[in-house]
């Protein structure tokens, strides 16, 4: 019966408008205690549900916000997504989850497909920037925040890439590291691939350190890359790294695996930090010394712009950047 049951039929039944029926329905307006009580006996009796579709033709809003992940099985994107939903549930919000698998054309196509289902804004966890992403971004008619990455002309939530680079370099330096190898990421990712190389190359130099081309390397995210990466710097590096910064903590497992594997000790020979904080840096052996990024922030701070611009017509650009903090272990 519950498919058949309308709002004027519950109206009948009670014996109320079908404004009243509305406001209980909706919470919202006066009605009084004896005509909600009798509202809610019939919706009780009938099983009625209310038509959710209908209700967002009404109010043009769908209540569901689409959030474009690079890899869902990340603690990274579980983490800001932790916090969006915080945000999100509070409001009656829904999350649709759009997995890219690191598949760069994956990202416009997805941004395509929520906003042909009508969702009321878009999150996107973005990692590598081109100009065919942005002007699609840019032609986007619905609320939009990018997390991770500076987009122009977008509201955006990032950390504080370049300081944190900085900070664990000069860690190791602190530690009387002179010869620091990086293990970096690839360019087109921007925060990850150069404002973090930029935040090491900038520590040396200002501690009057050389820059010696033969300790640095690039590859992808994979802890294997990590490995492979640290292999070639100690096969092709002239002089004996006494120290890693590794742009994530993957990439500074990998490099930590084949260290040991050809038993250079951690730390008395070499030390190891990174950037990005999970489960495996702590139970690794030796811990890994990291920067954490405050994720759950992230995806809180991104969720409240968006509701912003979804309820409040707010299209005023948001650009917020978080802090670090830097947890030494064993590693260094």
């Amino acid at each position: 019966m519950k498919d058949l049951v309308t709002i004027n039929e519950i109206a009948k039944l009670a014996n109320v408008s079908r404004t009243t029926v509305s406001r209980v329905l909706n919470n919202s307006g006066y009605v009084s205690d004896e005509a909600r009580a009798r509202v809610l006996k019939v919706i009780e009796e009938t099983g009625y549900v209310p038509s959710h579709q209908a209700k967002s033709l009404r109010t043009k809003q769908t209540k569901v916000v689409g959030v474009i992940l690079p890899k869902i099985s990340t603690g990274t994107s579980s983490r800001v997504v932790m916090g969006m939903d915080e945000v999100f549930s509070e409001r009656g919000y829904q999350i649709l989850l759009a997995n890219t698998n690191l598949q760069r054309e994956k990202e416009i196509e997805f941004l395509n497909l929520l906003k042909s289902r009508r969702v009321d804004g878009i999150i996107l966890l973005a990692t590598n920037i081109d100009e065919k992403l942005v002007k699609e971004i840019e032609n986007i008619d619905i609320p939009f925040v990018a997390v991770g990455q500076e987009i122009p002309h977008c509201s955006y939530v990032v950390h504080d890439d370049y300081n944190a680079a900085k900070t664990i370099t000069n860690k190791l330096i602190e530690k009387g590291r002179k010869h620091i190898a990086f293990i970096g990421v690839y360019e087109s990712d921007y925060a990850v691939g150069v404002l973090r190389k930029r935040g090491y190359i900038d520590a040396l130099k200002e501690h009057d350190l050389a820059i010696e081309p033969s300790l640095i390397a690039v590859c992808d995210f994979k802890l294997e890359s990590g490995y492979k990466a640290m292999e070639e710097i100690m096969m092709n590096a002239p002089v004996f790294p006494d120290g890693v910064f590794a742009a994530t903590h993957r990439l500074a497992i990998g490099a930590m695996q084949y260290l040991k594997e050809k038993n250079v000790k951690i730390p008395d020979e070499i030390s190891v930090a990174s950037i990005g904080d999970s489960d495996l840096s702590k139970i690794y052996s030796p811990a890994l010394t990291t920067i954490d990024y405050e994720y759950e922030e992230a995806g809180r701070k991104a969720a409240e712009i968006l509701l912003r611009q979804i309820e409040e017509k707010n299209k005023e650009q948001q650009k917020i950047t978080l802090g670090y903090r830097l947890i030494e272990r064993d590693s260094i």
